[in-house]
């Protein structure tokens, strides 16, 4: 199938101290969380001068993707635009239309499926075709990557390099603790995300021979008393100590790509804060980011959708993700809502 250019869509994120509060209020809006809870994330944004991270790394990947392109084809024009900020993504596919963009495939920066981590994003893009309206371009999402083999092995290589920065007599005991984004159980028990996740754990683990590994979660947000997938990084990372479980600790953040605001807050800041105060070492694997694997590899689903006679990668037990969903996949969960404003 032809297409005629490439569309980065991400969650987006602050500028500046004045865009926090607009941000936060737009990922909110029509979600029963606390205000509370926005102030305490817009405490996460003024720790960093109210600038998240999140949009100099989709531009450091689109920088990246479009050289890929440039060097090996298809050379198509790649876009940005974001759920939350700008650029939104009607004001891409409104720039789109005028530059004649009819039909776009769309990398999603997100590697797993789930209502908030695909189905969602495919929302988002439908209202923003609707918004735009006649002519707006036709768009495709590229497929869920969580277990595309130069994912995993990118991964693998970010958890090695974590692992080599501790002192080399703890890094055997050492405990590898993969990390993702925590979601309401009333959307993980409709979505393959643990499944996903517990894969990606097993893939890792076992490609690096190390046996000591677990999964947690971080970044609740929500209405409290909602339950969310657990045990809290935080709360697992005391446990580890008191314990016993491990003389140190290796988080590798497998649910994320980049390394924006919930990574650099709830990890380097929040997390290292309490291994140093219980005297756990402990080492951050970079995200994948803009390894040059990683970026030949959205290039791989790019050629793949373009061409259905393409080997489509995958490893492990789980075999690649459809292109298109199924209708009843991953649905909204019910309220009480959740959201994700890290």
């Amino acid at each position: 199938m032809n297409y005629d250019a490439i569309l980065v869509v991400s969650f987006g994120g602050p500028e500046a101290k004045e865009d926090v509060i607009p941000f936060l209020e737009n990922v909110l809006r029509g979600k029963n969380v606390p205000r509370e809870r926005l102030l305490t994330v817009a405490d996460h944004y003024y720790h960093f001068e109210g600038k998240s991270p999140i949009n100099r790394q989709t531009r450091d990947l689109i920088a990246a993707l479009q050289a890929e392109l440039e060097q090996h084809g298809p050379k198509l024009p790649v876009y940005w635009g974001n759920r939350n900020w700008h650029p939104f993504l009607s004001e891409t596919l409104q720039r789109m239309r005028q530059d004649g963009i009819r039909r776009a495939l769309a990398f999603v920066t997100s590697a797993y499926s789930s209502y908030s981590g695909c189905r969602q994003y495919r929302e988002d893009m439908a209202k923003a075709q609707s918004e735009v309206g006649a002519g707006a371009p036709q768009i495709d999402k590229l497929r869920a990557f969580f277990n595309h083999p130069s994912f995993i092995e990118t991964t693998v290589e970010r958890v090695r390099d974590a692992m080599e920065r501790l002192p080399a007599e703890l890094r055997e005991g050492s405990q590898i603790v993969f990390t993702a984004h925590s979601i309401p159980l009333s959307m993980a028990n409709t979505s393959d995300y643990v499944q996903q996740l517990q894969e990606v754990r097993k893939l890792v683990s076992e490609t690096l021979g190390h046996g000591n590994h677990v999964l947690v979660y971080q970044s609740r947000s929500g209405v409290p008393g909602q339950p969310w997938l657990e045990p809290d990084i935080l709360e697992y990372l005391r446990a580890v100590k008191e314990k016993s479980l491990a003389p140190a600790a290796v988080l590798a953040p497998i649910s994320f790509i980049s390394d924006h605001m919930e990574v650099l807050y709830d990890l380097d800041v929040e997390a290292r804060q309490l291994c140093n105060a219980l005297e756990l070492p402990m080492s951050r694997a970079q995200t994948v980011g803009t390894h040059p694997r990683f970026i030949a590899m959205i290039r791989e689903l790019i050629l793949e959708r373009m061409d259905p006679s393409k080997e489509r990668l995958a490893v492990g037990s789980l075999g690649p993700r459809p292109d298109v969903c199924a209708e009843d996949c991953c649905p909204a969960p019910q309220r009480p809502s959740h959201a994700r404003v890290g």
